[in-house]
């Protein structure tokens, strides 16, 4: 029946063609009148495949950026062990104050983004249900292009942070594992972008997804006293390390 049904609506014109040509052989009806006649139904089935083309490619697109977000949202938020949030928690075992005081901020960052993150996925879900969500991809393009454009902030700030500070070679290691992944899904995203743009004519360029840059040839600190405790977090707003 699925078969039978993508038949008729993909190949409605030729079949209306060839049914209409038959009838006239047998009929013996004038050139003059079929020609116009069929050149109308086979406009008009070029011009529906056309626009049946462009929903598909447009649905096949809308799926990989809900794909996309999906990944984003269980890889590089919430408890995940690759989240940039996760990694800064290291820096807790490293002597530095000025480092604590910057992850103790990023605490607070880290609940935000979560809750933005899950939020998204939530109503991403929620509305790719409803016919017509074409008319929503764009906010949701630019809504996860925004979301990545702030994360990449922390990979930034942290990457700035490790190639001046000696860190854990084991935090190093994390964060390099995190940007191998990361750079993955930037890729996939750069090319989803790139579809949509020639499906919904959007404004976001695929390069203005940055790739994250690996930490390297940065010696482990000295180990420190084992009396020394983590320092208490406290909920701060996002700040940034000088």
């Amino acid at each position: 029946m699925y078969i039978l049904t993508t038949v008729v609506s993909w190949g409605w014109s030729p079949i209306l063609i060839t049914a209409l040509a038959v009838v006239a052989v047998l009929r013996e009806w004038p050139i003059t009148v079929v020609t116009p006649l069929l050149g109308v139904i086979l406009a008009a089935g070029l011009v529906v495949a056309v626009i049946r083309a462009r929903e598909m490619k447009l649905e096949q697109a809308t799926l990989r950026l809900k794909q996309l977000a999906g990944y984003f949202n269980r890889r590089f938020t919430g408890n995940a062990s690759l989240s940039i949030f996760a990694i800064i928690d290291g820096l807790f075992k490293v002597d530095n104050p000025q480092l604590w005081d910057w992850a103790r901020a990023c605490d607070m960052a880290q609940r935000v983004f979560n809750t933005w993150s899950e939020s998204f996925i939530t109503r991403m879900e929620s509305d790719i249900r409803v016919r017509g969500f074409s008319v929503y991809l764009r906010t949701y393009l630019n809504e996860l292009w925004l979301m990545n454009n702030h994360y990449f902030e922390f990979m930034e700030q942290f990457y700035e942070i490790g190639a001046k500070v000696e860190i854990l070679a084991e935090t190093i290691d994390q964060y390099n594992r995190l940007v191998m992944e990361y750079n993955g899904f930037v890729d996939n995203f750069r090319d989803s972008i790139a579809d949509l743009k020639k499906a919904a004519q959007t404004e976001i360029e695929p390069p203005s997804v940055n790739l994250a840059r690996e930490l390297s040839g940065v010696k482990p600190p000295r180990a420190t006293q084992d009396k020394e405790t983590k320092p208490p977090q406290t909920s701060q707003g996002l700040g940034y390390y000088q």
